[in-house]
């Protein structure tokens, strides 16, 4: 699906500078809708005197608001809290940071992606492992074709990090490591955002298949070789403080 062209003037709209703005959600995985929003995930600069003084400024904001007939979802961090995400596991805030749909970037941010092969860790499993049973749970409760994709996609992209080391947030890059209906999964999720799950064919089971996924991280977990912790917590700490002092 197309993004809109004013997103590029959202970040200067913004009460702090943003070391990075980039789309993340429906449009990153591969399974945006012609209905979807748009999720735009970043990171702010908190000035000295709102970290160190009494009138403390926004560690997170998060604010929705409609445009041009699209719903626009922000949510950007202080880039401390930021890069403590970072360092804990959290592939959420990896695939924000390494997202191809870029709206806006700096110096700063072009460190941090540089640092990020040094940020991946066999942990990183329990992130996916952990949103694909979340994801899982809520398509039993509600039946709907988002949540059975989000699915896939958050099993389909730990094993690939698992295994290469890299990481793919984009399900239409990840198919081999699913069943064969899912093109037809994403096809089916272009028509709108909610929409129940298509019934599959007699001989396929998404229950199976999950389940099969799931063994599949599982075992890539214990079989990779990516260390147990971030190896650049030394360089990420002097970024912040540089960047803050500056």
């Amino acid at each position: 699906m197309t993004l809109p062209p004013w997103l590029e003037q959202i970040p200067g709209e913004q009460p702090y500078p943003l070391v990075f703005a980039t789309v993340s959600g429906a449009h990153l995985y591969g399974f945006p809708s012609a209905d979807s929003d748009v999720d735009l995930r970043g990171v702010h600069v908190l000035p000295v005197e709102e970290v160190v003084g009494l009138r403390v400024g926004e560690a997170t904001i998060d604010r929705s608001w409609v445009r041009s007939g699209v719903e626009v979802d922000l949510v950007t961090h202080d880039l401390l809290k930021f890069c403590g995400l970072l360092l804990r596991r959290n592939g959420y805030v990896l695939e924000q940071l390494l997202s191809p749909l870029v709206v806006a970037s700096s110096p700063v941010h072009e460190e941090l992606v540089a640092l990020a092969p040094g940020l991946v860790t066999r942990n990183h499993g329990h992130h996916y492992l952990g949103f694909a049973r979340t994801q899982w749970r809520l398509y039993g409760r509600t039946g709907e074709l988002k949540p059975l994709l989000y699915t896939f996609r958050v099993l389909a992209t730990g094993i690939h990090l698992m295994r290469t080391g890299e990481l793919e947030a984009d399900l239409t890059r990840l198919f081999a490591y699913g069943p064969a209906y899912l093109p037809e999964l994403v096809e089916a999720k272009k028509e709108a955002e909610h929409a129940p799950a298509p019934a599959l064919a007699a001989s396929c089971s998404a229950e199976k298949d999950v389940a099969r996924l799931t063994a599949e991280l599982e075992q890539a977990m214990a079989d990779s070789s990516l260390p147990e912790a971030a190896t650049v917590g030394a360089a990420v700490h002097d970024l912040v403080v540089r960047t803050r002092l500056s």
